[in-house]
């Protein structure tokens, strides 16, 4: 594979770092300590970035990137991140929203409990000022308390169900979700704000965005009940600061537990001063357990972008947000990767690519296509290949690509299968989605298999006949390669496919060996 170039320009857990220099065919530029206008020289020539929220991605950045296909915001915030600008520039906006979920979630429950029981207060006023003075912090109960929760996502869900384990009423306000996903867990959904703003306690849980930006303000507190307990550990600027501070002051918010600020850091800020207000430094994501887990999603995902394999969490995709089902992202992956493996299990000019759908995903046809020509493309095609040009340059070279709405006759819910046609031969693989997320090949040219589509993997097709696995795992063994997992297909006709995942790069020779056993009929290497 052609070397890539990825820059690290904010400081991520080692354990990212070690990921991106164990590969092979990925040039590391640590940019951590670099002053930003240093970093705008020597960005120039790099194909994926890794940010955090010290970087702002804008019209400065993305000018001097001039080489960039795409952006892993190591986070879940993005709102320093010009999703447009990308966009325009034919670059990948991603992040890695679930990493910090725990993190995020627990301290939200912290902040929960000191907005009910003055914690913090009690703390300084023993520790600090050393008086003791049981009076003066009485508290509340969460028990039997109406918990309004704006924004059932990852963390809000999971507030959600931690609080109803304290013995609280749950009420969820999310526009964007079935309300059964509220209702099942024995919650009330609602699509009347004011139900929420009845609660008392509100926690937000929502992207920062021109919908959401002071969702909270001056009229909404005024409509809630007196000695209210607000959260945020969300988004600076979901609740209006200023309107805020009136409530407050005056009494009509009981108490504040506030996480992030509209401008940080925060270290002036007027709700410092105020006695009911408990504050921390941005700390959602700062657990040892969730840095470590940000810095490996987003290595992972800068490589798979940096090879074309697929884009995580993409932001800014070719199909509205608000159009597409929450069901449909892990197929727009699957498909892709699906496409990137047929390429490379059949390495020759490619001729037509064709997409079988089978379920409610064949209602996004054209977009899963435009996916899997971005990963079919992506591996011998040498301009940049992308959600918005992918149609056009298949058409340039003279690539049918097309897709199929078949019945339902697998016994999956749904599943997409590829068939890449090259003037060599053509191959046809399958994949389907597990649960929310959990992508699965099932499928080479009709010999059944179940593997997760990652890591480096030799695919190899045999007569079937005894000893080949011995005969396999022999040469590997030679030459020092550690099998992870071995799977088998067996099909008619007397043949078998292995898919064989190693821990190390192959190389040429060790394909070669394979290939000369009499039971092989073609073998090939891919790195997903």
């Amino acid at each position: 594979m052609k070397t890539k170039k990825i820059i690290v320009c904010d400081a991520i857990h080692e354990k990212g770092f070690e990921i991106l220099r164990a590969e092979k065919d990925i040039d590391v530029v640590d940019a951590v300590k670099l002053p930003k206008d240093e970093l705008l020289k020597i960005i120039g020539d790099c194909d994926v970035a890794i940010t955090r929220s010290s970087t702002d991605v804008d019209e400065k950045f993305l000018n001097a990137a001039t080489n960039l296909k795409a952006i892993v915001r190591a986070g879940v915030g993005v709102d320093n991140v010009d999703q447009e600008g990308c966009s325009r520039r034919g670059i990948i906006a991603m992040n890695v929203p679930t990493a910090n979920t725990i993190a995020a979630v627990e301290l939200t429950m912290a902040h929960m409990l000191g907005c009910a029981r003055s914690f913090p207060n009690a703390n300084n006023h023993l520790k600090i000022d050393r008086i003791w003075n049981r009076e003066k912090w009485y508290g509340v109960e969460l028990c039997d308390k109406k918990l309004g929760v704006i924004g059932f996502g990852n963390i809000g869900s999971r507030v959600a169900i931690r609080a109803k384990s304290f013995g609280m009423e749950i009420v969820a306000y999310d526009p964007y979700i079935p309300a059964s996903k509220v209702t099942d867990l024995g919650m009330t959904y609602t699509t009347n704000f004011n139900d929420i703003l009845a609660c008392d306690f509100i926690t937000i849980h929502t992207p920062k965005n021109k919908e959401t930006l002071n969702m909270i303000s001056h009229d909404e507190i005024a409509k809630m009940k007196e000695g209210v307990r607000l959260i945020n550990c969300a988004r600076g600027g979901l609740y209006n600061e200023d309107a805020l501070y009136e409530g407050l002051k005056s009494g009509k918010i009981a108490f504040a537990g506030i996480d992030v600020f509209s401008k940080e850091p925060a270290t002036n800020h007027p709700l410092l001063d105020l006695e009911n207000v408990c504050v921390t430094p941005h700390l959602g994501a700062n657990t040892l357990e969730s840095q470590e887990k940000i810095a490996i999603q987003a290595a992972e995902n800068a490589v798979s972008a940096a090879r074309g394999i697929s884009y995580p969490n993409a932001l800014n995709l070719p199909i509205k947000a608000e159009d597409m089902p929450a069901s449909l992202k892990p197929y727009l992956e699957l498909v892709q990767k699906i496409g990137f493996l047929a390429a490379q299990l059949n390495r020759s000019a490619i001729k037509s690519i064709r997409l079988e759908l089978e379920g409610d995903v064949a209602e996004f046809g054209k977009s899963l296509l435009t996916f899997g020509i971005v990963g079919a493309l992506s591996e011998t095609n040498t301009t940049t290949v992308n959600y918005v040009n992918a149609e056009f340059v298949a058409k340039e070279k003279g690539i049918e690509s097309k897709f199929e709405v078949l019945g339902s006759t697998s016994g999956y819910k749904n599943k997409v299968t590829l068939v890449l046609v090259t003037d060599k031969d053509a191959i046809s693989i399958s994949g389907t989605v597990f649960g929310e997320d959990e992508q699965r090949i099932v499928g080479i040219n009709g010999f059944k298999f179940d593997f997760k589509p990652k890591g480096k993997m030799i695919i190899f097709k045999n007569n079937d006949v005894p000893g080949v696995i011995a005969n396999i795992t022999s040469i590997l063994a030679k030459e020092g390669i550690n099998i992870a997992d071995f799977r088998l297909g067996r099909g008619a006709h007397q043949f078998a496919m292995a898919v064989i995942l190693v821990d190390t790069d192959i190389d040429k020779k060790i394909i070669t060996e394979l290939n000369k056993l009499e039971t092989c009929v073609w073998v090939e290497y891919a790195v997903l």
